[in-house]
Protein backbone atom coordinates (compact mmCIF):
# COMPACT_ATOMS: atom_id res chain seq x y z
CA UNK A 1 0.00 0.00 0.00
CA UNK A 2 2.02 3.32 -0.88
CA UNK A 3 1.78 5.68 1.56
CA UNK A 4 0.38 9.05 1.43
CA UNK A 5 2.40 12.17 0.75
CA UNK A 6 0.75 13.93 4.01
CA UNK A 7 2.47 10.86 6.05
CA UNK A 8 5.86 11.49 4.01
CA UNK A 9 5.76 14.57 4.84
CA UNK A 10 5.11 14.42 8.90
CA UNK A 11 8.18 11.34 8.69
CA UNK A 12 10.25 14.00 7.01
CA UNK A 13 9.44 16.70 9.37
CA UNK A 14 9.70 14.44 12.72
CA UNK A 15 13.60 13.40 11.26
CA UNK A 16 14.40 16.85 10.77
CA UNK A 17 13.10 17.71 14.76
CA UNK A 18 15.47 14.75 15.80
CA UNK A 19 18.24 15.49 14.10
CA UNK A 20 18.22 19.39 14.65
CA UNK A 21 15.72 21.12 16.56
CA UNK A 22 16.99 24.36 16.49
CA UNK A 23 16.73 24.49 12.39
CA UNK A 24 13.39 23.18 12.94
CA UNK A 25 12.10 25.49 15.37
CA UNK A 26 13.88 28.53 13.44
CA UNK A 27 12.19 27.08 10.38
CA UNK A 28 8.96 27.55 11.72
CA UNK A 29 9.00 30.79 13.16
CA UNK A 30 9.60 32.33 10.33
CA UNK A 31 13.09 33.22 11.08
CA UNK A 32 15.68 30.76 9.33
CA UNK A 33 18.89 29.43 10.65
CA UNK A 34 21.71 27.75 9.09
CA UNK A 35 21.80 23.89 9.74
CA UNK A 36 24.19 21.85 11.45
CA UNK A 37 26.82 20.87 9.50
CA UNK A 38 27.03 24.43 8.00
CA UNK A 39 27.55 26.05 11.57
CA UNK A 40 31.56 26.57 11.71
CA UNK A 41 32.14 28.46 14.81
CA UNK A 42 33.36 26.37 17.47
CA UNK A 43 35.96 25.31 14.40
CA UNK A 44 36.81 29.05 14.17
CA UNK A 45 37.30 29.63 18.04
CA UNK A 46 39.47 26.34 17.52
CA UNK A 47 41.42 27.29 14.96
CA UNK A 48 42.27 31.14 16.74
CA UNK A 49 43.00 28.86 20.40
CA UNK A 50 45.34 27.22 18.14
CA UNK A 51 47.21 29.61 16.66
CA UNK A 52 47.48 31.31 20.19
CA UNK A 53 49.07 28.41 21.33
CA UNK A 54 51.30 27.78 18.74
CA UNK A 55 52.33 30.83 18.42
CA UNK A 56 53.02 31.30 22.30
CA UNK A 57 54.85 27.84 22.34
CA UNK A 58 57.24 29.29 19.43
CA UNK A 59 57.85 32.77 21.29
CA UNK A 60 58.60 30.61 24.44
CA UNK A 61 60.70 27.80 22.64
CA UNK A 62 58.37 25.05 24.11
CA UNK A 63 57.79 21.76 21.85
CA UNK A 64 54.92 20.85 24.17
CA UNK A 65 53.08 24.04 23.17
CA UNK A 66 54.06 23.63 19.76
CA UNK A 67 52.65 20.20 19.63
CA UNK A 68 49.53 21.09 21.14
CA UNK A 69 49.25 23.84 18.97
CA UNK A 70 49.45 22.06 15.48
CA UNK A 71 47.40 19.67 16.66
CA UNK A 72 44.58 21.77 17.52
CA UNK A 73 45.16 24.08 14.63
CA UNK A 74 44.97 20.73 12.43
CA UNK A 75 41.74 19.52 14.40
CA UNK A 76 39.96 22.79 13.96
CA UNK A 77 40.91 23.21 10.06
CA UNK A 78 39.48 19.89 9.25
CA UNK A 79 36.51 20.42 10.91
CA UNK A 80 36.13 24.14 9.32
CA UNK A 81 36.47 22.36 6.20
CA UNK A 82 35.13 19.17 6.16
CA UNK A 83 34.70 16.26 3.69
CA UNK A 84 31.97 17.66 1.26
CA UNK A 85 30.59 14.31 0.52
CA UNK A 86 29.90 14.38 3.91
CA UNK A 87 27.27 17.30 3.75
CA UNK A 88 24.67 15.68 1.25
CA UNK A 89 26.55 15.64 -1.65
CA UNK A 90 27.51 19.41 -1.67
CA UNK A 91 30.80 18.74 -3.36
CA UNK A 92 31.83 17.14 -6.57
CA UNK A 93 29.80 14.24 -7.81
CA UNK A 94 29.94 10.71 -6.55
CA UNK A 95 30.87 8.20 -9.84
Amino acid sequence: MPQSEDARLVDLEARLEREDPGFARARRSGRPARPRQYRRTGAWWGLALGLAVLGSGIALAQGLLIAAGLVLVGTAAQLADPDPSRLGGLGPSRR
